[in-house]
Order: C-alpha cells, then sequence, then structure tokens
C-alpha cells in the first residue's frame, strides 16, 4: 500500500509541478484554484513538520525526510518569490522558509558525512598487510600485537598543538597503559629521526614508532582527512587557545598532511579490538579506559 501511494502521488505531483495549467483544465479547477492549492500545501507543509520532529530522535537514520522537508520549504521560497503582489507577510514566511531550508541543508550534510563515516570500514585484506609494516625496532605492528596487546595511536602533524597534547597525555598516562597489558606504538607522517628528537621531548623516544609519511597506514585503517569544521570549529578554537596558550603545548611547523586526522587503535594478535576515530581535532580520549575497556567518558568514543 506504502509503494502503491508513493508511486502514485511521486508521479501525480510531478505532473502537476511540470504542467500545472493542463492539469487544472483536465482536472477541471478554475476559481477554487487558489484556495485548494493552499489548503494542500498547507496539509504538506503541516504532515512535513510532524514527520521532521519524528526524525530528530536520529537525524542520520531519518535523512530521506530532511530531504524531504528541504524540498517542501524551498518550494514554498520558490511559490512566493514568483508572486507579483507578495504582502510584507508573505515576504516574512518567505525568510522563514529560506531560513528553515538552510538549516535543513545543513543537517543533511552533515548526516551525509556521518553515513559515510559509518561506512567507512576496515577490509581484513588491506589490515593483514598493512600490519606487515616494520616499526623502528624491526619488528612489524602485527608481530608486536602477537607479544602483546597494542595501542596505535595515530598522530596529526608535529606542529600542531593537539598532537602536541596528545603525546603528553601519553607520557603521563604510560604506566597505567602499560599496566593494562598494552604496548604504546606511534604513528607519525614525519621522518623518523625528527620523530625521534620530537617524542624525546615527552619522553616517548622508547616507543616503537613508524614513520608513514604517504599516509598509506592511515587510509588502511579508514582514518579520513577533516573538513573545515573538524579542523577550524568553534570547539578547535576554544580547545586551541586552552592547549596552545594555556598549557603551553604551542604551536610549530607543519611535518605531514594538516588535513589528516588521528585515530587510536587497540590491536591484538593482529585484530582491532577496539578503536576511536576523531570527530574533531579537538577531540582529547581517554587512552587509559581505551586499554582497559571501561565506560568511555566522552560520548564520542566509538568502540568497535
Amino acid at each position: 500500500m506504502l509503494w502503491a501511494a508513493g508511486l502514485g502521488n511521486f508521479f501525480l505531483g510531478i505532473l502537476m509541478a511540470a504542467a500545472p495549467v493542463e492539469m487544472d483544465r483536465v482536472l477541471g479547477i478554475e476559481a477554487w484554484t487558489a484556495v485548494v492549492l493552499v489548503r494542500m500545501l498547507g496539509i504538506i507543509t503541516a504532515s512535513t513538520g510532524a514527520g521532521l520532529m519524528l526524525a530528530a530522535s536520529d537525524a542520520v537514520r531519518s535523512w530521506p525526510m530532511t530531504l524531504a522537508g528541504m524540498l517542501v520549504d524551498f518550494t514554498w521560497v520558490w511559490g512566493l518569490a514568483a508572486e507579483p503582489r507578495l504582502s510584507h507577510w508573505g515576504f516574512t514566511a518567505g525568510a522563514f522558509q529560506l531560513l528553515l531550508g538552510a538549516g535543513l541543508g545543513a543537517v543533511l550534510y552533515r548526516a551525509y558525512q556521518t553515513l559515510g563515516e559509518q561506512k567507512r570500514s576496515i577490509s581484513p585484506e588491506i589490515l593483514k598487510f598493512a600490519l606487515r609494516s616494520k616499526t623502528n625496532v624491526g619488528l612489524s605492528i602485527d608481530e608486536l600485537s602477537r607479544l602483546s596487546p597494542v595501542l596505535l595511536v595515530f598522530l596529526r602533524h608535529a606542529g600542531c598543538t593537539f598532537c602536541r597534547e596528545a603525546l603528553d597525555d601519553l607520557a603521563a598516562k604510560m604506566k597505567e597503559i602499560e599496566s593494562g597489558g598494552a604496548r604504546l606504538v606511534l604513528v607519525h607522517m614525519g621522518s623518523d629521526e625528527h620523530a625521534r628528537d620530537f617524542f624525546t621531548r615527552y619522553g616517548l623516544e622508547n616507543a616503537p614508532r613508524l614513520s608513514d609519511p604517504e599516509r598509506s597506514l592511515y587510509r588502511a585503517f579508514g582514518l579520513r582527512r577533516g573538513t573545515l569544521g573538524d579542523l577550524f570549529g568553534p570547539k578547535v578554537w576554544m580547545r586551541g587557545f586552552e592547549s596552545a596558550i594555556l598549557k603551553r603545548h604551542g604551536q610549530g611547523r607543519l611535518v605531514g598532511d594538516g588535513f589528516q586526522m588521528p585515530g587510536i587503535f587497540l590491536l591484538f594478535h593482529g585484530e582491532v579490538i577496539r578503536s576511536y576515530r576523531h570527530q574533531s581535532a579537538a577531540d582529547r580520549p581517554d587512552y587509559v579506559k581505551l586499554v582497559t575497556g571501561q565506560e568511555y567518558a566522552s560520548p564520542e568514543m566509538r568502540s568497535r
């Protein structure tokens, strides 16, 4: 019934939108056209509003409803803009619908990004190949993960204040990470010489590390490049001030891809046990809880 009603209304709507005059003539509508159309538009708009309120509980899965709402809002704007004798209330309604349509467009774009992230998965074949990568201690990631669980931390570029903050956090939590049975392995985009000097500042020179300037390992683990919002949004600016100025981590020279997003993976016997993919460059995950598997303090934690 839903399919029949949906297809019937869809094609009828297409005919009415493409040839309204001919459809009026076919349907025999004359003087009361405006009244009927306004009532129809009111019913459609009210129904769409109810649907959008229901969709608010899960904006990602309900993206078709968001798209429908955006189209209804812009149809309002389109229709009102074609009216030559529009009242001030008409202009107000048009501006309101334009604002709503733009807001729904932003929600729809965010839902598109989230769906893309949800579909991003690690291919077992690619992961198996990537784990063969050798660290500076001569053992591959896979070999290290068979000796003990590995906390594989993908860093941003060395000049990033959040990368420096992450290293400081890891150094402070190193004993707890090791007492949880995990071995820290760092992945970076610079040269090994630069990384050795850089990590030494934080007392992490002995942690196994791996240089990945081509970002092949980042891609193998499904870590994306960030958007402008991920890297320069309000949260990033506020946290950046806290990290760079108040905590004195500062900034440095760009070494690597400035748009590359970081991530953390707990590996054991070549399998991903848990993971955290940053949604923002300013995310500050709890490394110890990721190792121990406790409830995460941050709602942004993703466990896989």
